[in-house]
């Protein structure tokens, strides 16, 4: 199966994006969202790039979304916590820059995404967790078929308040 459509790729993190992730992961603007408090040095996320390579070993992946345009790597996206046994696996997206979103890129990484899912690693669920704040987040998943199954009650601080934060799936 090819990871791709005519908006984007998704492909295996690179040693050449050690710099790309050191920038994304160290933003401290997505830092809410990500639950990071400190920075990643480049040699944690030198570690990581070289471990993480395969979903059935180590539960995890991390695709670099690259534009087909223009070849261009514009945000992430995380398989995380895959458990086999019970057929499900939880999902992340990052657009890194402001530029990059409302361009179609996520909506498109997800649908490649969730194809996978369902019919290369052939599982049941894929779950989300998204603030009730991020209405944009919360729209693009609901486009694509899941459904709030929980709301977790002032489950995330932003700053000194307490956000909700929703459990989404999608059942296939």
């Amino acid at each position: 199966m090819k990871l791709e459509n005519e908006l984007v790729r998704l492909r295996a993190l690179e040693p050449g994006d050690l710099d790309l992730l050191y920038s994304w992961e160290n933003n401290p603007a997505v830092w809410g969202v990500t639950n990071t408090l400190i920075p990643f040095s480049k040699e944690t996320l030198r570690k990581y790039i070289d471990s993480v390579q395969d979903i059935f070993a180590d539960r995890q992946f991390r695709y670099v979304i690259e534009s087909v345009a223009d070849n261009r790597p514009v945000g992430l996206m995380d398989l995380f916590e895959y458990d086999p046994i019970h057929h499900r696996v939880g999902m992340g997206i990052l657009i890194a820059s402001e530029n990059d979103r409302h361009k179609g890129f996520a909506k498109s990484a997800l649908q490649i995404s969730l194809v996978y899912c369902r019919d290369i690693l052939q599982l049941k669920t894929v779950f989300c967790n998204v603030l009730r704040s991020n209405e944009v987040s919360v729209k693009l998943f609901s486009g694509q078929g899941f459904l709030v199954s929980g709301t977790k009650h002032s489950w995330h601080r932003v700053g000194s308040v307490y956000e909700d934060e929703f459990f989404m799936q999608k059942i296939f």
